[in-house]
């Protein structure tokens, strides 16, 4: 059996082959912009970045966090977090931050929210380098922000950053 290749069908491996050797992996956006902050940023300097000056509320009674009081392993340390917000055009929360006050980059988690969601939640992971308070900052719509904090325990470092 003999393989003869027609012009078109060499034309067409050529470009797939370019489009192969074209293609580099490129880190996320996200990546890209973490890794352009200072090695070490206190909480206090990333929470005035991210309020831009605004005062920053008590949010207890509107931010529900739920994670575990003791984390047997820091590299993956479960997370929810819930906003009362009645999420329409007028009143709807913007951006929930999740903050680690130990890690050496606060900032863990930047959710961007509109309306569309319906609800303002998230779950996920977080890597935590010690025992400590992680902070939730809700941004709402109207430009008020909103911070409430839960303790949490580390048994075993998940990371040095």
């Amino acid at each position: 059996m003999s393989l003869t290749l027609t012009r078109r069908a060499w034309l067409g491996l050529a470009a797939l082959g370019a489009a192969v050797a074209a293609w580099r992996p490129r880190p996320a956006r996200a990546q890209g912009y973490l890794a352009n902050l200072a090695p070490e940023e206190p909480l206090a300097e990333t929470l005035k970045r991210l309020s831009g000056g605004r005062p920053i509320k008590d949010g207890a009674s509107l931010i529900t966090i739920e994670m575990p009081l003791i984390a047997e392993d820091g590299a993956a340390v479960p997370i929810a977090v819930e906003v009362k917000s009645p999420m329409t055009a007028e009143n709807h929360v913007k951006a929930i931050y999740i903050l680690a006050e130990k890690n050496l980059r606060p900032l863990n988690v930047k959710i961007t929210l509109t309306p569309a969601a319906g609800q303002a939640y998230v779950a996920t992971n977080l890597r935590l380098a010690d025992s400590g308070p992680v902070r939730v900052m809700a941004e709402a719509s109207d430009g008020s922000l909103w911070i409430a904090s839960r303790d949490v325990r580390v048994t075993v470092a998940g990371c040095a950053a």
